[in-house]
């Protein structure tokens, strides 16, 4: 990149950040999410999966740069896709969020300070610090992941579910998800564990509104021991 990407104003940082946003039929939603993200971190790819509403016009017209999948092909191949723009276009860090306005854009400071001064490859964001708004189904689900997950990491892991990441583009070389959902997110920590890199954690805030969410806990439990499954038979 010729210039580095400004991280706040105010803030003094000079990293070289991607916000990688995967989204699905969000119209109503993405338009508002680039620009407050823009306010602290000025370049944002928007990876349309296969959106059939006009998801991916509101987001360019909110100044996010645009990669349209032809059919939606799942989360797993969204980050895939976002990962690659962003090493081949020379970031730094890729970070990661989703595309509903449930991921506070403020938090972003964060996961940048945290970088900054602890040089943490991957850093994920823990919404269970403060747990009382989420869903009782979703947190007992996402407890239950999570201590799973982390015994086979070998590392702790509060929030291994949650979606708002940073990571290191160098440590991304080799890494194609091939889960779909939620269960991509798990499958890439345990790449990442495998290979040793140690992950750090940053508080983050969700926001709950009215929509539908698109966790299915039950679906979204049986893919993620799916994935369990295949990934101990491809080892």
């Amino acid at each position: 990149m010729e210039n580095a990407n400004k991280i706040t104003p105010q803030g003094g940082f000079q990293l070289n950040c991607l916000v990688g946003i995967p989204a699905f039929r969000e119209e109503g939603r993405i338009g508002s999410v680039v620009r407050d993200v823009k306010k602290t971190c000025e370049h944002v790819l928007v990876v349309d999966d296969g959106s059939d509403d006009n998801t991916a016009d509101e987001a360019k017209k909110a100044g996010a740069i645009i990669i349209s999948h032809p059919r939606n092909m799942g989360k797993g191949v969204a980050l895939n896709t976002a990962f690659k723009y962003a090493r081949d276009n020379g970031y730094e860090v890729i970070i990661t969020m989703d595309g509903d306005g449930q991921h506070d854009p403020a938090d972003l400071i964060n996961f940048i300070k945290e970088y900054e001064t602890n040089k943490t490859l991957v850093i994920i964001g823990n919404r269970m610090n403060d747990p009382r708004t989420m869903p009782l189904v979703r947190r007992m689900t996402n407890l239950f992941m999570s201590w799973l997950l982390s015994k086979r990491m070998k590392q702790w892991i509060p929030d291994t579910q949650c979606g708002y990441r940073l990571y290191n583009c160098k440590i991304l070389n080799n890494i194609k998800v091939s889960s779909d959902g939620f269960a991509a997110e798990s499958e890439i920590l345990l790449i990442l564990a495998e290979r040793g890199i140690r992950m750090g954690c940053v508080p983050v805030k969700v926001i709950y509104r009215d929509e539908k969410s698109k966790i299915r806990p039950l679906k979204d439990t049986l893919r993620f021991f799916s994935m369990l499954h295949r990934y101990d038979q491809a080892k």
